[in-house]
């Protein structure tokens, strides 16, 4: 496929995330125009994969919905990469939906195509409701806003408060004492380990990337500069790759049944996650409810209060929607009504992204799971607001393919993570230049 490069103007820069320019690498099959609007009742189409979307949706079509003369339908769709293909193709041919649940690392690939509105202007004031972190991915660092966030996925660390006591463990609240805490226990119970570094989720080493500082795509201009294997991400990625080697951790992936096992039975007794861990551990490791704690995620330079971000999706509208007015209406309602999210809590088990919903309410209980640990939202609330600005790009599909290639090689060999790193690098780079994008080395 022949591509043409050109550029797009965006707003001024915020954060410096984005310069004045974004890039597409393909042009779009329409003009960049609004879509003439419809006069009388809309009636809007969601394309979501959160379950018990439709519930929520339905108290909006009973209620404001109703007296705005605004209905909402949701189609339920795939998830990831299927999803984003899925609506790169109905936009190329005019027939997106007026709405669209998008994860925050597929926000550049749909702006750079031109799928997602501008809805600025609708939802002025709305910014305040969010973690700056946070809201800063569905902006991508400028003056537009491209979706509205829905829920969020702050990272921290998750250990066994029982194991903890009984090796006489203290929680380790920088990385340095991290690593020492994994040697301490690997001394103490040759058979244990405090976690394992798991490459079949990328998502995970890019929230530590981004909890250290790392920015893994900016513009220099109209050029796309690739950050992967910038200064901040080699501390992290040799950090890791040195635990590893040495073998004070494991080096088996996430998510099989020998992980599962290894929670169970106390043979790995920690685990850097996300807020959404709970639901995690009672399928994997249901032997040891009560067992577990939460605590705020390991810092670079003690004193620190910074963490990442694993998962998230975000609410956007798109430029085939005629009635973008209405459609950034209920994206508002959605993700900042107290009975919205109170609903998304319900009905699909997020943990929502506006700061207000993130404790009580709804979370005003703490998951099953860690009943042990009642104060668990509020925890989660206030690390949640800590969440550090990330940097999407164009191409996060390949960086997560190549990344899960190379580092499930290295962590297998105990090799050089730094290597993995520069593969991920320089094929985020090549495949950038394959599309199209300028690039600055």
């Amino acid at each position: 496929m022949p591509f043409t490069l050109r550029r797009r103007l965006v707003a001024t820069t915020v954060a410096g995330l984005l310069g004045t320019t974004a890039l597409t690498a393909c042009d779009s099959s329409g003009d960049e125009s609004a879509a003439p609007a419809e006069a009388g009742p809309a009636a809007l189409t969601y394309w979501a994969w959160a379950p018990g979307m439709d519930k929520v949706a339905d108290l909006w079509n009973k209620g404001p919905g109703k007296e705005a003369g605004i209905t909402v339908t949701v189609k339920k769709q795939a998830s990831g990469d299927d999803l984003v293909t899925k609506i790169l193709t109905a936009a190329k041919a005019g027939q997106a939906p007026d709405l669209v649940q998008a994860e925050y690392q597929a926000l550049p690939t749909l702006v750079s195509n031109d799928v997602l509105a501008d809805i600025s202007k609708e939802v002025e004031g709305v910014e305040e409701k969010f973690a700056p972190g946070v809201w800063q991915q569905a902006t991508l660092g400028t003056d537009a806003v491209y979706a509205i966030p829905q829920d969020s996925g702050p990272m921290m660390f998750y250990y066994r408060q029982d194991l903890f006591r009984q090796y006489g463990l203290t929680v380790p609240t920088t990385w340095d004492e991290f690593a020492r805490t994994a040697r301490a226990l690997k001394k103490k119970a040759p058979d244990k380990a405090l976690t394992t570094f798991s490459a079949n989720d990328a998502g995970l080493f890019a929230g530590l990337a981004q909890q250290a500082g790392a920015r893994w795509w900016t513009t220099e201009g109209d050029k796309w500069k690739v950050g992967i294997d910038d200064a901040a991400t080699r501390k992290v990625a040799a950090f890791w790759g040195g635990l590893v080697k040495e073998g004070a951790i494991d080096n088996q992936p996430m998510y099989t049944p020998a992980w599962n096992k290894a929670l169970n039975t106390g043979e790995q007794i920690g685990w850097v996650s996300a807020v959404w861990a709970p639901g995690t551990l009672t399928t994997a490791a249901p032997d040891t409810k009560g067992k577990w704690a939460m605590a705020p995620l390991p810092q670079w330079p003690g004193g620190a209060r910074a963490t990442g971000s694993w998962g998230g999706s975000s609410t956007a509208v798109t430029n085939d929607s005629k009635h973008k007015g209405a459609a950034a209406e209920f994206v508002t309602w959605l993700n900042t009504d107290p009975a919205a999210l109170a609903a998304l809590v319900k009905e699909s088990g997020i943990y929502p992204a506006a700061t207000a919903a993130q404790s009580g309410g709804a979370l005003a209980k703490a998951p099953d799971f860690f009943s042990n640990q009642p104060t668990f939202y509020e925890e989660a609330a206030a690390i949640a607001k800590t969440t550090a600005p990330s940097a999407w790009g164009p191409n996060v599909n390949v960086a997560y393919t190549t990344f899960r290639d190379a580092f499930a090689r290295a962590a297998k060999d105990r090799s050089d993570f730094g290597a993995a790193l520069r593969t991920v690098h320089d094929s985020t780079v090549a495949d950038l230049k394959k599309q199209g994008f300028g690039v600055a080395e």
